[in-house]
């Protein structure tokens, strides 16, 4: 018997009728006549091949073969709402998987943050992050290996869209020893005889374009090129030497004690972007994401910088004490 001999309104006909033992009450709850439900069961019946009820005039009783089928079609009832909850999730964005990339500073504190936050409304969508090279972000996104990605300014090519969150300026991060510390700001050339360990191939290119963006008798290099940022944190926190990164790695470079100086004459700025496909759609729930992202992390920015300024007032002020 085909599935499409029975309609799913007939079913729900069936199940009031089943429940209620009237007519009438049964189509109150539908929103329909009485003589319509008496159709959609007739109809219903019709398919089936037997009697779903004993009728009498003062009562509906479930026929026994009635009583052998309500199982199923109470299955059939739960399956089509299942079906309509999901179909609900995912118009609203609501559930689903999304893969999203991010470098290591980002995908291990500002991503997580706004997971939290997301989850707050959706929390029947999963995110997973993956911690990636700056220089992969484009390329992994492209790939279909993340459904979206978050991090510093990258080419983006033609087949992935490339939307700028916040600028961050690039900074020395240094330790509080580090002769360069006592210095509210710096110039490029104050650099020249400062060992300086560059964070992976993405730090390194950065550091080659200041370079070149200043005079040649001003040009930094660095001594070193580090996979991580995290070890050239550590790096400098032990004032083997300094580092040069964006200033929203704050969020992580004050749990190595390290302090912040701006390099000026001239300011580099680095712009944190969102890349997303352009050769394919998006599900829902990375849509969403994706928006989430793009609204939550300039605030993330915002209160990173604010609570840096912050800390490192309380700590000139206990300084001067």
């Amino acid at each position: 018997m085909p599935l499409t001999r029975f309609t799913l309104r007939q079913i729900e006909a069936f199940l009031a009728v089943a429940e209620l033992h009237n007519f009438t009450a049964a189509a109150d709850r539908l929103g329909l006549t009485a003589q319509a439900v008496s159709q959609l069961v007739a109809e219903l019946e019709s398919v089936l091949e037997f009697r779903l009820f004993d009728r009498t005039t003062r009562r509906v009783a479930v026929s026994s073969a009635g009583r052998d089928f309500l199982p199923a079609a109470q299955t059939i009832a739960r399956n089509v709402q299942a079906a309509e909850s999901t179909a609900n999730d995912v118009r609203h964005r609501a559930a689903g998987v999304v893969r999203v990339g991010a470098p290591l500073v980002l995908a291990s504190t500002a991503v997580p943050e706004a997971i939290m936050a997301f989850q707050v409304a959706r929390p029947r969508v999963v995110v997973r992050v993956r911690d990636l090279p700056v220089e992969n972000l484009v390329d992994s996104v492209n790939a279909g290996d993340v459904d979206i990605a978050v991090g510093p300014d990258r080419p983006a090519g033609s087949d992935v869209a490339r939307q700028a969150l916040f600028d961050s300026a690039w900074v020395l991060w240094c330790s509080p020893a580090h002769p360069l510390a006592q210095r509210s700001a710096l110039r490029w050339r104050d650099l020249l005889e400062q060992p300086l360990v560059a964070a992976g191939y993405d730090h390194e290119r950065s550091v080659g374009q200041m370079r070149l963006s200043v005079p040649e008798e001003s040009r930094v290099r660095p001594v070193d090129v580090v996979d991580n940022i995290t070890t050239a944190m550590g790096i400098a926190a032990q004032g083997i030497a300094a580092t040069l990164a964006p200033a929203y790695v704050a969020v992580l470079a004050v749990r190595y004690g390290l302090v912040m100086r701006r390099v000026l004459e001239p300011e580099t700025v680095r712009k944190v972007c969102l890349y997303k496909p352009l050769a394919r759609s998006l599900s829902p729930a990375a849509e969403g994401f994706a928006d989430h992202l793009a609204q939550w992390l300039p605030g993330w920015a915002d209160r990173i910088a604010l609570d840096h300024a912050a800390g490192q007032k309380n700590q000139a002020r206990r300084r001067s004490r």
